[in-house]
C-alpha cells in the first residue's frame, strides 16, 4: 500500500507547460545534429550572460578553488554548517537584493531565509501562513508551475483573481473582490495574495497603483501578502521596477501590522543565470515566519561551497553592478529580436519590459475562439513547426489565444530558425484560410446557380 500523496494528480504535472518540456527532451534541436527537432521556447532560463560570469570565475580561481588568502577550506566547508547559513553569503545576498532596487530599500540579514530554490521558498511560506481548507488569491495568467509549488503537499488552494487583456492584464479592485467573494463561496478562508513581479509569464512589472491597491485591499482583509521577485533584477526598460517594500515604505506603513504580513520570495535562478545552483530565500519582517521557515529549511538546503562561492562573488559589487547593466542591455535586445520576428509574422506581443519571454497575442490564428482550439494550435505549434512554446490556458488566462514564449534560453542563430518557421507557419494558415474562403464562396456560387437553372426548367 503506498499513501494517498504518492497516488494523487495535483502534482500538474499534466499541463500542457510541462508535457512540452517532456516533448523537447525526446527531440531536442541542434543546428547540425537534429536541424529539425524541437526549438525550447518554454523554458525560462537566461543563457545570454554566462561569459560574464565564467570571466568573473577566472579572475578569482581562491573561490572556485574553496580557498581563503591562498589557504584551503575545503575541511571547513565540507564539514556540517548550521542550517541558518553562512553570515558571508546572506550579508552579500542582502545587498544584491537592495543593489537590484536602486538601493532605495534596505534589508536585514537575519530577516532571511535560505532556500534551495524558489520553489522551496513559495512552499514553505505556504506551511507558514496557511492550513489545509485555506486559499491564497493568484492574478492569472500565473506561472503553471504554481499550481505544483503552492498546492500539491500543502493542500491548500488557489483562487484566481482574472485579468483581462482590455486593461494589459492588470489586476483591478473588481477582479480582487470577485476572486475573494468566490473563496468565500467555496468555503474557503482567504489567508492572501500572492504576486510575481515583475510578471511570469506577463513579462511586466507592477504599477504603483496595482501595488498600493494590493497593499489597501490587504489591510482591510487582514491577509497576507507574497510578492514572489525573482525576475527583479531583469527589468530592462521602463517603467522602472517597484518592489512590494518600496510601495509600504512611500505609505509609511514599517510601523503597521500590515509590515508584519509582507513576504518575498527571491532565488538566483533568473537575475544571476544559476538555476543549478538551487539558491532560494524567503525575507520577511514577521519574526515568527522567519523562526518557523528557518527550521523548515533545514529539508532543503543549500550547500556550503555553492554559499562560499557566491558569497564572493556577490560581494564583489563592481562585478555585481557591470553584471546586473549589461544584462539587461542583452535581455532587451533579444526581446526586440523576438518581437520584431513575430511582426514579421502578422503576430503582436503585450508590451513588456522586464522578464525572459514575451507574453504573445495568436487569437487571429485560433480556428474559434475556444480553449480547445487553443490547444489544436499547440499542437501544431509543437508538433508541425517544432516550437515548444506554453499555451495561456496552461497559465490560467481567461482568455484562449495567448502564449508565453521565452527568448533567452536559446542561442540567435537559434531564434532566427524559430522566427523562419513560425513565419512559414502563419503564411501557410493564411494561405489555407484563402483556399477555404474561396471554396465556401465557390460552393455557395454552385448552389445558386445550380438553384436559377432549375428555377428556369419551370
Amino acid at each position: 500500500m503506498l499513501s494517498r500523496k504518492s497516488s494523487c494528480d495535483s502534482h500538474g504535472q499534466d499541463s500542457f507547460y510541462f508535457l512540452g518540456l517532456q516533448e523537447y527532451e525526446k527531440n531536442p534541436y541542434h543546428n547540425v545534429h537534429n536541424p529539425m527537432g524541437i526549438i525550447q521556447m518554454g523554458l525560462a532560463e537566461n543563457q545570454l550572460s554566462f561569459d560574464l560570469l565564467e570571466s568573473w570565475l577566472a579572475r578569482n580561481p581562491d573561490a572556485v578553488c574553496l580557498k581563503r588568502n591562498g589557504a584551503s577550506i575545503f575541511k571547513e566547508l565540507a564539514l556540517f554548517q548550521d542550517y541558518h547559513g553562512l553570515p558571508a553569503f546572506k550579508n552579500a545576498l542582502v545587498k544584491f537584493m537592495a543593489e537590484i532596487r536602486g538601493n532605495k530599500v534596505k534589508f536585514d540579514p537575519n530577516k532571511l531565509v535560505l532556500t534551495a530554490g524558489s520553489t522551496s521558498a513559495n512552499e514553505t511560506l505556504m506551511f507558514c501562513l496557511a492550513e489545509r481548507g485555506d486559499a491564497f488569491l493568484l492574478p492569472t495568467p500565473y506561472y503553471p508551475g504554481f499550481d505544483r509549488d503552492l498546492k500539491w503537499r500543502t493542500e491548500v488552494e488557489i483562487v484566481p483573481i482574472h485579468c483581462s487583456s482590455s486593461n494589459g492584464f492588470q489586476i483591478t479592485e473588481p477582479s480582487l473582490e470577485k476572486a475573494y467573494q468566490q473563496a468565500q463561496k467555496l468555503d474557503l478562508k482567504v489567508k492572501g495574495v500572492l504576486i510575481t513581479n515583475p510578471s511570469n509569464p506577463l513579462g511586466t512589472t507592477m504599477t504603483r497603483d496595482e501595488l498600493n491597491l494590493l497593499i489597501s485591499f490587504a489591510m482591510a482583509k487582514k491577509i497576507h501578502i507574497v510578492s514572489d521577485e525573482i525576475y527583479s533584477g531583469t527589468a530592462f526598460d521602463c517603467p522602472d521596477y517597484i518592489s512590494i517594500t518600496e510601495a509600504l515604505l512611500d505609505r509609511h506603513l514599517e510601523n503597521t501590522d500590515m509590515w508584519s504580513r509582507i513576504h518575498i520570495v527571491y532565488s538566483l535562478s533568473k537575475d544571476l543565470s544559476l538555476p543549478g545552483f538551487r539558491v532560494g530565500m524567503i525575507y520577511s519582517n514577521n519574526g515568527t515566519v522567519v523562526s518557523a521557515a528557518t527550521k523548515m529549511s533545514s529539508f532543503g538546503l543549500i550547500s556550503s561551497q555553492t554559499q562560499h562561492l557566491l558569497s564572493n562573488m556577490l560581494s564583489d559589487t563592481k562585478f555585481t553592478s557591470n553584471y546586473t547593466k549589461k544584462n539587461q542591455k542583452r535581455l532587451r535586445k533579444r526581446k526586440e529580436m523576438l518581437v520584431s520576428g513575430l511582426q514579421s509574422a502578422g503576430i503582436k506581443c503585450l508590451e513588456s519590459n522586464a522578464g525572459l519571454f514575451c507574453w504573445v497575442d495568436m487569437r487571429h490564428l485560433l480556428s474559434s475562439q475556444t480553449f480547445e482550439a487553443e490547444k489544436e494550435l499547440w499542437k501544431k505549434i509543437l508538433f508541425e513547426v517544432g516550437l515548444n512554446i506554453s499555451p495561456g490556458s496552461s497559465c490560467h488566462c481567461l482568455e484562449p489565444g495567448w502564449f508565453r514564449i521565452c527568448f533567452a534560453n536559446i542561442s540567435e542563430e537559434a531564434l532566427h530558425v524559430a522566427m523562419k518557421r513560425i513565419k512559414k507557419f502563419v503564411d501557410k494558415s493564411y494561405q489555407q484560410m484563402v483556399c477555404d474562403q474561396r471554396s465556401v464562396i465557390h460552393n455557395w456560387q454552385s448552389r445558386i446557380l445550380s438553384y436559377n437553372h432549375e428555377a428556369d426548367r419551370y
